[in-house]
């Protein structure tokens, strides 16, 4: 249907980044999200310097009763002007402290619905939807009840974020909320469009962002549910009609910048300025009791090395992880600083353009993974946070392990860097290799442009590893730096790089991370269990694999089999990963470099009872979430 088009064709990450992927990895994941990956410019730095002295200051001097908390959110570096609006490209809001959502997940790979509480108290899945149980205290900072009306207006906003803005479409993520409805004193009641199956709906669900009715059902038409449901109408021009009207409404909701911070979360947005953020506690919050700072204050940042300074200096008490090299490592540990690891699904990988000769190759993009030495570029470019991908199965090696039988992942091609098997691939496909350097099937000399993004420090570095083991092989091979990640994924998306960094394996959802393969970046749109694809220009399919792969003398369309995926439990699952994983491994339409860690630091000089190895549920969500489950506690 239109209407779920339009709001699963979200712009890529993570989330990502979607992504978050993100996502988890928030998709645009992923992809506004790590700030490895952050850059502004030097006017907006020299900003951020003096603001941050001001903010730290007057935070410091204005709080009592439980201290100030001083931190970054990874997914927002403070961006001038932007609204304090979650559902703005560049927002001021920061998940966890003042957005809230229903619940908070964690990331468990055996069940994708699993969360910790947020405004939902309790909540009930069933194969027609989602009945929450709302926090019964639950308030907002101006001290009105959270309502099923909030509930209500905050689900419609979502299925209106498809095609709003760059960056807001990731909030739906493919959701499907047919209505929402009041459940006795304190019950919300959130039904799954009538024949869609998505396992994943009581996640998506949960993890809606929540605002206040009061604040933004203004925005929305009387009629919102009518044309949700019309987008859904087989009369395609009367479904077209209300889906322009849905993604009107959008973009006046992104747009919307509110005069003060209304939330329901831990704490409310009381100031900004370019360095930084100030947030008091929110004493109508549900469980204030739990929440142990009277305030926090988020940095600004311009990059990696900003927030090294930060830690070195002993000025946050937490901090996600950044790409460091290890003797910064060495200063922040020596500084005070704990490391914390935890499981993160999500990859580094350089993605194929298959439109463009000679990537459309399978041999090709195998002699490329054979010459690319995957320990020696992850030592250079994730010396701290990244583990050397071994199975490049589009999923991270360790969920690869237990989605695959040991037969199966024993018969996975580990691409072990191998000269003499690269030159036999390229020489079967036609390639000569003259005066040192390979030359195509048509004679003409063979050279790579390696794509990257200015602010992502680790790729920036692999790509000179990569970028010298190519050229040694012989073909010549340099590095291109893109100014930032928004024009990165325009351009991309444009089909304008033919090799490049991607942010891959976004899971722990396997439908999820083979999204990233064969979903929207692959021309394919998705509707319940199928998928539709699409070669056009304006598709925004940059990877062009093919429809068809065949594994074992068998063919499918790896499209459609990652559409099913959303609607598998986890043992139907089983076999559809199976084949993918294999099928991804022997085709190679990425090569995997490493996997990332979720590194994160926290120091004890100011606060304690911080969530410790081994947590990785609680690690994988902001420290605002911490709180609300009672960890972090003043001195």
């Amino acid at each position: 249907m239109l209407r779920n088009l339009l709001t699963s064709r979200s712009p890529r990450i993570y989330g990502l980044l979607t992504a978050l992927p993100y996502h988890s990895f928030r998709l645009i994941g992923v992809l506004r999200t790590m700030p490895r990956y952050k850059h502004l410019t030097a006017a907006i730095a020299a900003l951020a310097t003096l603001g941050a002295l001001s903010a730290c200051s007057s935070a410091t001097t204005s709080a009592s009763g439980g201290g100030v908390y001083t931190t970054i959110d990874e997914n927002n570096p403070i961006t001038v002007g932007a609204p304090m609006n979650p559902f703005n490209a560049a927002t001021n809001t920061f998940l966890g402290y003042d957005t809230m959502q229903l619940g908070f997940t964690k990331k468990n790979p055996s069940d994708p619905n699993d969360a910790f509480p947020g405004l939902a108290k309790t909540w009930t899945i069933s194969s027609t939807g989602v009945t929450v149980q709302l926090q019964p205290n639950a308030k907002w900072s101006d001290g009105t009840p959270v309502t099923a009306d909030d509930i209500k207006a905050s689900m419609a906003i979502a299925l209106t974020q498809g095609n709003a803005t760059v960056g807001a479409g990731f909030l739906s993520q493919g959701l499907d909320v047919a209505s929402v409805k009041a459940v006795g004193a304190h019950g919300v009641e959130i039904d799954q469009v009538p024949g869609v199956n998505n396992l994943n709906f009581g996640r998506l669900v949960l993890s809606q962002t929540i605002v206040s009715n009061k604040v933004y059902g203004s925005l929305l038409p009387a009629d919102i549910w009518q044309t949700i449901a019309d987008s859904e109408n087989t009369d395609v021009a009367v479904a077209q009609k209300a889906v322009d009207k849905l993604t009107a409404t959008g973009q006046r909701v992104s747009a919307f910048a509110p005069k003060t911070d209304v939330s329901a979360g831990p704490f409310a947005i009381t100031r900004i300025n370019p360095g930084s953020a100030v947030l008091d506690r929110n004493k109508y919050f549900y469980d204030v009791a739990k929440i142990a700072p009277k305030q926090v204050v988020i940095r600004h940042y311009t990059g990696n090395s900003q927030i090294w300074s930060y830690m070195t200096n002993g000025e946050l008490d937490s901090a996600p992880y950044t790409a460091i090299p290890s003797n910064v490592l060495k200063r922040i540990l020596s500084a005070g600083y704990g490391r914390v690891d935890s499981t993160s699904y999500v990859d580094a990988a350089i993605a194929f353009n298959e439109s463009v000769a000679p990537y459309n190759n399978t041999a090709v993009r195998q002699a490329l993974a054979y010459v690319i030495d995957r320990q020696a570029v992850t030592k250079v470019g994730e010396p701290v946070g990244g583990v050397a991908n071994t199975y490049n199965t589009g999923l991270i090696d360790s969920e690869a392990k237990t989605w695959l039988a040991p037969e199966q992942i024993s018969g996975l091609n580990k691409y072990a860097p191998d000269v003499a098997k690269a030159t036999s691939l390229l020489e079967a496909a036609g390639f000569k290799k003259s005066g040192g350097t390979w030359h195509l099937p048509n004679g003409k000399p063979w050279t790579i442009t390696l794509q990257t993004v200015n602010g992502f420090s680790d790729w920036i570095a692999a790509s000179t590893v990569i970028a010298n083991e190519l050229t040694a092989f012989g073909i010549p091979t340099k590095p291109a730096i893109t100014a930032d990640f928004a024009t990165y994924k325009k351009e991309m998306a444009a089909g304008k790089y033919a090799v490049g960094w991607w942010l891959t394996a976004l899971g722990p959802e396997t439908s999820k991370a083979y999204q990233r393969y064969y979903g929207t970046d692959d021309g394919y749109t998705q509707t319940g269990a199928t998928a539709k694809h699409s070669d056009a220009a304006n598709a925004g399919n940059w990877e062009h694999t093919p429809t068809s792969y065949t594994l074992n003398g068998s063919s499918f369309d790896p499209g459609q089999l990652t559409a099913q995926l959303s609607t598998m439990d986890l043992t139907a699952q089983k076999p559809v990963v199976q084949k993918l994983a294999q099928a991804s491994n022997q085709e190679v339409p990425m090569i995997q470099i490493w996997d990332y860690t979720n590194v994160q630091f926290t120091s004890s000089k100011r606060f304690t009872n911080f969530p410790k190895q081994g947590q990785d549920a609680l690690l994988s969500n902001p420290p605002g979430v911490w709180m609300m489950q009672g960890y972090v506690q003043s001195k």
